[in-house]
């Protein structure tokens, strides 16, 4: 099996939860009763609409109401938080999920919320100065991005691999934690060396100029479907109902943001964020181009979750055949797709 050079980079191991903290955690899931729970908990992202708040915005979520709890910067963070029945649900980037579930977190993925297209793709951006150009360069360079561990450290991987470096010479180079609102100016101050840039806060820096792209997600793989929202087992055990409601009106907002006019999706999305009263700036919502989703709906289709279970078992972060595909994601409450 393939090993890492170090230990922070062996990958997703901040989702190495216990299967006895997962099982006990998912006891304090919303309570079904007869019909299931009408209520669900979940986590959001500061100065974004996520397709649930879009949903709900547009009454495809019918009766159901969306209890926000809090924000998240950080996809395991809002998987563990489901996984362990803080949330209802919680998206994140789909390795991540196959690693949660590897560690026998008791989840499944319903539909995929966001990935990378022409429009919406996640950079990796130097100076316009930078002596950075090839994946070499990056050899003990700092690369700052949200999370570790999720999909920017991923595509990093990728990237450095097919630059032909060694697995010690890809363990020089430097992921750090960067807040998202604050990886631009962490760039342009000279604090890190390279800056993962996504959605709007990456069209935001690229409007200011003074930037350029090294690689991107969508350069490194095309167009791909790259996370899911997650529930658990016993979640959609106990609220099929509500269950089939949230992915179904999930995918009718995903084919309404594809088929809509792209400034009626922004005007729609700024006046959410004015309406939620989080004290937040709705000015970046404007560079909102896509969310990425390639299948219709967010129909999940296996390919975009076997690519994950492949890597990460080539790299010896799972064992071969310690996650079934099959039983990773399901369809079933998906009827906006069919």
């Amino acid at each position: 099996m393939a090993t890492t050079a170090s230990t922070r980079r062996h990958f997703l191991s901040l989702l190495g939860l216990s299967a006895v903290a997962v099982s006990c955690g998912t006891t304090a899931g919303a309570s079904s009763g007869k019909g299931g729970t009408k209520t669900l908990r979940y986590q959001g992202w500061a100065g974004q609409v996520t397709l649930p708040e879009l949903a709900e915005d547009l009454g495809y979520l019918e009766d159901v109401k969306l209890d926000w709890v809090g924000n998240t910067i950080s996809g395991p963070q809002d998987i563990q938080s489901a996984a362990t029945g803080q949330i209802d649900f919680g998206g994140a980037f789909n390795g991540a999920v196959v690693k949660l579930a590897a560690n026998k977190a008791p989840i499944k993925a319903v539909i995929s919320y966001y990935g990378a297209d022409k429009y919406a793709y996640n950079g990796f951006y130097v100076l316009e100065d930078s002596p950075i150009r090839s994946a070499r360069d990056l050899i003990g360079k700092k690369i700052g991005m949200n999370t570790l561990g999720a999909h920017s450290e991923a595509m990093l991987d990728i990237y450095l691999q097919r630059g032909g470096l060694s697995q010690s010479d890809i363990g020089k180079a430097e992921p750090l934690v960067v807040p998202p609102v604050n990886t631009e100016q962490t760039l342009r101050q000279k604090q890190i060396d390279v800056a993962v840039l996504g959605g709007l806060l990456r069209d935001k820096a690229l409007a200011t100029g003074g930037i350029r792209p090294l690689f991107t997600d969508y350069q490194l793989l095309g167009a791909f479907s790259a996370g899911t929202y997650v529930m658990t087992d016993r979640f959609l055990e106990q609220n099929p109902d509500t269950a089939r409601v949230f992915v179904t009106g999930v995918g009718k907002a995903i084919e309404w943001a594809r088929s809509t006019p792209r400034e009626e999706v922004v005007a729609r999305m700024t006046d959410i964020v004015k309406k939620r009263g989080r004290n937040e700036d709705p000015a970046p919502l404007k560079y909102w181009q896509s969310f990425g989703v390639a299948e219709k709906a967010g129909r999940i289709t296996g390919k975009e979750l076997k690519l994950w279970i492949d890597w990460l078992a080539e790299r010896g972060d799972i064992k071969k055949g310690q996650v079934t595909l099959s039983d990773l994601y399901t369809n079933e409450f998906n009827a906006s797709g069919s």
